[in-house]
Parts: C-alpha cells; sequence; structure tokens
C-alpha cells in the first residue's frame, strides 16, 4: 500500500475551552497544532489541515486548508470526508487523520495503522487503547479498548459512501467503520494515553505536567 496523505482535523467547535482555534494553545513554548504538525508530517506523503472559518488565520503552517462539506457542525467524520475529497483530488488511495489536540500520539501511528489494515479491500484502521482501572471495572465485561476516532486510516474508495450516510443524518464514527469491516490497531496506554487530548485548561495543565 502507498504512503497515505495526513489529514490534521481541526474543525471542532473547542467550546469546553471558551471556543477558538484550540490548537493554537501553547504547550512548552509551542502551540498545540505546530507540536501535531511536527509529529504526523514525517509519517505521510502530504498533509493538509481541516478547519472551518477563514483560512487565512493558519496561513503561517504553509498547509492547504480545506473545509468541511456537509452544512452544520456533522462531527469528525465531516472532516474525514473533507480530507477524502482532497486527497482524491491529489490521486491518492488513503489518509491518516489526526486531532489538532492531541500533541503526544504516537510516532509510528501511520505506520502501525497500515499493518493492521494489509489484506483489506478498504484500508479502514481506528486507533485504540487498553481500558485501565476503574474504565475497564465500569466497562463490565463490555469492550476492553478505547477507540480514538480521529486517529484513523480511511480509504478514499469509500468517500461517497461515507458523504450519503453523512447527508443521512449519521454522526457517530464506528456505526459508519464497523459497517465496513473496521480494524483496529491497538497502541500501548502507559505510562499515558498517547491520545490524550486536551479538552480544558485542566488538560492544558496536565500537558504541560507531561512534557516535563
Amino acid at each position: 500500500m502507498t504512503q497515505p496523505l495526513g489529514v490534521i482535523l481541526a474543525g471542532g467547535l473547542a467550546t469546553r475551552m471558551g471556543g477558538g482555534d484550540k490548537g493554537r494553545l501553547q504547550v512548552g513554548g509551542e502551540s498545540l497544532l505546530a507540536r501535531v504538525v511536527d509529529r504526523i508530517a514525517p509519517q505521510v506523503a502530504g498533509l493538509a489541515l481541516n478547519a472551518n472559518g477563514d483560512p487565512q488565520r493558519f496561513d503561517d503552517l504553509g498547509l492547504p486548508v480545506i473545509a468541511d462539506t456537509i452544512d452544520g457542525f456533522a462531527g469528525p467524520l465531516a472532516g474525514v470526508l473533507a480530507g477524502l475529497d482532497w486527497a482524491a483530488e491529489q490521486g491518492a488511495s488513503s489518509i491518516v487523520t489526526v486531532a489538532a489536540d492531541t500533541p503526544f500520539f504516537p510516532q509510528d501511528l501511520a505506520e502501525r495503522l497500515l499493518a493492521a489494515a494489509e489484506g483489506q479491500r478498504y484500508p479502514l484502521v481506528l486507533a485504540t487503547t487498553p481500558r485501565t482501572g476503574e474504565e475497564a471495572l465500569k466497562s463490565g465485561g463490555g469492550r476492553r479498548v478505547n477507540r480514538h476516532p480521529t486517529f484513523g486510516l480511511w480509504p478514499v474508495e469509500l468517500r461517497e459512501d461515507l458523504r450519503g450516510a453523512l447527508q443521512n443524518g449519521l454522526r457517530k464514527v464506528v456505526l459508519w467503520t464497523d459497517q465496513h469491516g473496521g480494524r483496529e490497531a491497538l497502541f500501548e496506554a502507559e505510562p499515558f494515553d498517547p491520545f490524550f487530548n486536551v479538552n480544558t485548561p485542566e488538560d492544558l495543565a496536565r500537558a504541560e505536567a507531561l512534557l516535563k
């Protein structure tokens, strides 16, 4: 399988941080978004940013900025679809998506997602981590992993199917991935979950502590 393109999902509303571009928040003297770019860029053949509103506010990143093509805030799948449409224009067969507020995701993310997709008709894989401690107890014998639906490998071939699903009201990522035989790639969650994301001021303080 050829190396995928990368898409950073930054189309969220950031309501718990008071709105605005959450990826611009500083951690260790560098923005979350800059840290995400540094991590994903070496793993993919090209990179774009999915964000809505005025794209010029991201000119400093030097990346193509692609907006959602589904009206209204349709969640992360709308960003995935925008990324797939962009990838189709580039002649690519797949994309890897990452969230703009998650500064510690694995540096071998794309490689391991691709490995998990081996033999699939449509390369469709979500990142997961084990549930531990209280999370495992609360699951009551149910799923033993946390799925991270903004971190995945997505096939360009299914973009029209995804578009139709979104237009019909689908919003939950795993309902669509399960429908198409999506797989999971398991990543370790020690000493902390690498998919930890910054949603609140408390999370920002924790990210600062983790850097130290």
